[in-house]
């Protein structure tokens, strides 16, 4: 039973289900829990930084349950796109309920999509990477499987690497420049797969084409269906998705930089160059995706195994209550820059 705890991840399409169901304020339930609630009782619960005994590793690494608790994600996620299209197309709701169920639907798409999707864009199988690209579909960003896997796992913690935040750089600043960068990296790492491999622009395994035909697709069926409020409604969510995202991937290096060697290479990613968490609810809520030291150290890593290393630099707070403390920038760079090394700033 105590492995059932990740079904708690499905609290958040929970609260937007309930939104479209009621209507009126509980439209918002989803942010508010996700921001308001989730925080506080990360204040209240104490954090958990204990590991698995080596055999109880063993137990998890082959109990098949961690999957399907990651794939029954995919008939949630969509089944609510469809649902909240049919709602607000069909539905007369006043525009804070738009907003409100826009707002959720986003929500569900960075948590239970985009961010199942990294989990299983790191498997070997083809189909958990269809999963992990299905999810990425209605935030707009399959982009992300290309950039991530290739990119960003061979230059997290350096300037290179799009989705690292500089120290003193605010959200919003990065939400362009990550956003931005990792499509333009994206495009540069597919098209170098496809020079080494001696295939074409034009060549089937160009998946960056492949991708942007596939989400026009999308975003034309959604018009073709439910007319230009569905879509004006599919891309402000997918937007928001991806914005949530982009959030994650600010905290999870924010002003860590990893050291050049005296061959002027980057030192190996250790386990100092990411931010962790260990409180108990944000963990769960967002499949390990906090003890992301561990993540960069061995990226097959299945979540339920994730470890914490006591020289992972630690966050106050847990990954939720950090998302809505980054959003206020001077209180954001009041907490966490006296906790970034002094010798990564002048790296």
């Amino acid at each position: 039973m105590k492995d059932l705890k990740y079904l708690a991840a499905l609290s958040i399409p929970l609260t937007a289900l309930i939104g479209l169901h009621f209507k009126g304020l509980l439209c918002f339930l989803t942010p508010v829990f996700s921001f308001c609630i989730i925080p506080i009782l990360e204040l209240i619960l104490p954090e958990d930084n204990t590991n698995y005994s080596e055999a109880e590793l063993q137990n998890k690494m082959v109990n098949k349950l961690f999957d399907w608790m990651l794939y029954l994600n995919l008939p949630i996620v969509y089944g609510l796109i469809i649902w909240s299209l049919i709602t607000v197309t069909t539905v007369p709701l006043e525009t804070y309920e738009f907003v409100g169920l826009v707002l959720s639907l986003g929500m569900v798409l960075g948590t239970n999509g985009i961010n199942v999707a990294h989990e299983l864009g790191h498997r070997q199988t083809s189909n958990e990477r269809f999963i992990g690209k299905a999810l990425l579909l209605p935030s707009l960003y399959m982009h992300f499987f290309i950039e991530h896997n290739y990119g960003h796992h061979l230059h997290a913690a350096t300037k290179e690497d799009p989705a690292t935040a500089r120290y003193n750089q605010h959200v919003y600043s990065f939400w362009f420049t990550s956003t931005a960068r990792q499509y333009i990296s994206a495009w540069r790492i597919q098209l170098k797969l496809l020079k080494n491999s001696g295939k074409s622009f034009f060549s089937v395994k160009n998946d960056m084409f492949w991708y942007s035909v596939i989400q026009i697709i999308y975003l034309v069926a959604v018009f073709s269906v439910f007319g230009n409020t569905g879509l004006l409604f599919a891309i402000v969510a997918g937007i928001t998705g991806f914005l949530l995202l982009e959030t994650v991937n600010y905290i999870e290096h924010y002003g860590l930089l990893r050291l050049k060697t005296a061959s002027g290479r980057y030192e190996r990613v250790k386990e100092n160059h990411s931010w962790n968490s260990n409180h108990v609810v944000g963990r769960i809520v967002l499949y390990e995706l906090t003890r992301h030291s561990d993540h960069h150290y061995k990226s097959s890593k299945k979540y339920q195994i994730l470890e914490c290393h006591e020289e992972s630099p630690q966050m106050p707070f847990g990954y939720p209550t950090s998302m809505v403390l980054a959003l206020i920038p001077p209180l954001w760079f009041k907490i966490m820059n006296k906790r970034v090394p002094t010798y990564m700033i002048s790296a």
